[in-house]
Parts: structure tokens; sequence; C-alpha cells
């Protein structure tokens, strides 16, 4: 066991069942112990008591993001553990801070550490998401999320006037730009059915800035944009296609990025791929049906890069809560999460050395 403070409040903890063959890559279990806040007005119980309803819906804030998980490793090793079972490889379980606010100051900053470097990783899970039909959604890559703050200058003056050459002008022609690009992916997503979220670019304006008063044009406006764009895409190109839209919209206009994600690893899903094999080999003796997908934000199993990641909530004939009102997960559900995870580690464990 190990508990390590990563920066000035932010504590990791990790937890090692060893393998018999310590040098060989390690299998990480990866979770995340903070939430999102709620607004308890909209809840139907209070989302911090993990109050259970008649039809078994277990009502809590993280009960899909992610505590579930974090307790089904535990429960998962726990059986195993009891049924004398030892593997090749040594599972790590890391408990980690600050995900749903970038992950800046815990994984970011523990992959930096010598501590990390020493679980000597070589195949990690993370969380997903649920799923609402009978398919469990497995993640094999993950989009790279940019944050871009767009400034305008522009000529102040009354309010009154026509002004010429106003930030507000320029404004509207970065957002008109930014926005035709949204609508222009939105409906790429809609028709193709081939295609899911993590297959396009996202796009969404997030935050604006500007003015000192109703009767003053100002000098200067601000727009925050959150991007999320796909491994297929050319990210030199598309950061082009930014500047563009900018450089068109006059003189002025800048931008700066406060998250440029250029990671674009993804897992092979290949059947030759060793710990593919033993993911999927798994999934098909307890026949559960998957649907392959790049994950349509960001987790924190994108800092180690370095090693195969696949992102899997075993939770299907789910709604979709994560960051919701009432979000719940059935116990049947979770019940059988720690059944799939007791037969997907000592598959993943027992991999042969690479």
């Amino acid at each position: 066991c190990l508990c390590l403070q990563v920066c000035q409040g932010r504590v990791v903890l990790v937890l090692t069942w060893l393998g018999t063959n310590p040098r060989l890559r390690s299998i990480l279990l990866n979770s995340h112990t903070d939430v999102v806040p709620v607004f308890e007005e909209h809840w139907t119980y209070p989302p911090f008591e993990a109050v259970k309803d008649s039809q078994g819906n277990i009502y809590a804030r993280g009960a899909q993001d992610m505590k579930c998980i974090s307790i089904q490793y535990l429960e998962a090793i726990r059986r195993l553990k009891a049924e004398g079972k030892s593997f090749a490889r040594t599972i790590h379980l890391t408990f980690v801070p600050d995900e749903e606010v970038g992950g800046h100051k815990g994984m970011e900053m523990f992959v930096q550490r010598p501590e990390f470097r020493a679980l000597n990783v070589g195949f990690a899970l993370d969380e997903g998401l649920a799923s609402p039909s009978d398919t469990f959604s497995v993640f094999y890559g993950e989009k790279s999320p940019w944050w871009i703050k767009v400034k305008c200058v522009g000529s102040p003056g009354h309010g009154s006037r026509f002004i010429s050459n106003t930030a507000a002008e320029k404004m509207h022609k970065v957002i008109s730009s930014f926005l035709a690009f949204r609508e222009s992916e939105k409906q790429r997503l809609k028709s193709d059915t081939r295609l899911t979220l993590g297959d396009v670019t996202s796009l969404n304006l997030t935050m604006l800035e500007g003015g000192v008063s109703f009767n003053v044009v100002p000098s200067e406006m601000a727009a925050g944009f959150d991007i999320r764009i796909p491994p297929t895409v050319d990210l030199k190109a598309f950061e082009k296609q930014v500047a563009g839209w900018c450089q068109a919209a006059g003189d002025g206009v800048t931008y700066e990025f406060h998250q440029k994600c250029m990671d674009q690893h993804i897992t092979s899903t290949e059947e030759s791929d060793p710990w593919w094999k033993a993911f999927s080999g798994v999934c098909r003796d307890m026949k559960l049906q998957l649907k392959l997908e790049i994950f349509p934000a960001a987790t924190d199993s994108r800092y180690p890069s370095r090693h195969p990641a696949i992102g899997f909530s075993p939770m299907n004939r789910t709604p979709v809560l994560l960051h919701d009102h009432n979000e719940f997960l059935n116990e049947d559900v979770f019940l059988r999460g720690i059944d799939i995870y007791a037969h997907l580690l000592p598959a993943l464990a027992s991999v042969p050395p690479l």
C-alpha cells in the first residue's frame, strides 16, 4: 500500500497484489475518487447517502462515475484471493484525485514520478460509460481535448454610434465560423449510422467575456471553446483551420490554449494482440456483446499513454447518467460487474511474457 501526495491536497492511493513473476509488466486498475457537484434540489434521494429503491436502483453521486468501478475492482480481487488464486503478473489498483477537473493535479503529476514508473505497467483498465442497450461499450482510444480562448480587440466608443472595427463584430465572425464547423460535424454524425460521438469532433462555446456597461462599446471580447478531437484527425491541420477562422475575422484576433492534448494513442483491438485477445476472449466466454468505440470525452487513462489501455465500465441496460441528476446503478448490474472483473483479471494477469 502506498499513499502519495502528488501535490498539496492531492493524494494518490496505490494498492498492490504482487504476482508470482514481479519482473513482468503489471496490470493497472485505475479509478478516480472525486465526483462532480450536485444540484440536490433535483434529486429524488439525498445524493450522498446511496439510497436503494424497491427496484434495486442505488442512487448516489458517483454510482456510475466511478465509485462503482473502484468497489468492483476491490471485490473481484477479494474474491480471487479468498479462492487462493495467484497470477504471474502483479496487479496495481490506483485511486486518483482530480479527474473531473482534468487530472492535472492527480494522474498527470503522478505519471511523472518514480513511484509510477516503479509500477512497471503493461496494460491498464479505466472507466468507460454505461450502455442503455444489451451491449457493453469498450473504448480503445480517446479524443484529444482542446480548450481554446479567442480574444478579439477592436475600437471602443459610445453605445449610440456605429463604430467600425469593433471587437463584437470580429467575435461574431469567430463564433459563426466555430459553430458552422460544429453544425457540420453534428450533421455528419446524424447522417451516418456507423459513426459514434467518438468518431467526430465535438465543439461547444462554453464561455463569453466582455463589456463594462450597456452604453460603452467594449475594446475587447473573449470566447472559450471546448473541442474534443478524434485520433483520426490531423491535429496540426486542425489548428491551421482554427487559425484561419481567427484570421478571417480581422486584425486583433488571437487565440491561446488552456488545454492542448496532442496524444493520439489508440489500443489495438486485433485478435493477434495478446492483451486484447485475453480481454475479448473472456467477454466471448461470458457472452458479453461488445461495442468498440473511441471515448467521446477524456479520462485519466490518456496520461500514462505508453501502454495499452481499455476504458470499460461493465454497465449495460443502464441509462447514461454520469454528471446527471439522480445518477443510479442497479444492484444486479453492479454485482454482475464484480463477476465480470473476477473473470477478466485472471486472464489479463496471466498473459504470457511478451
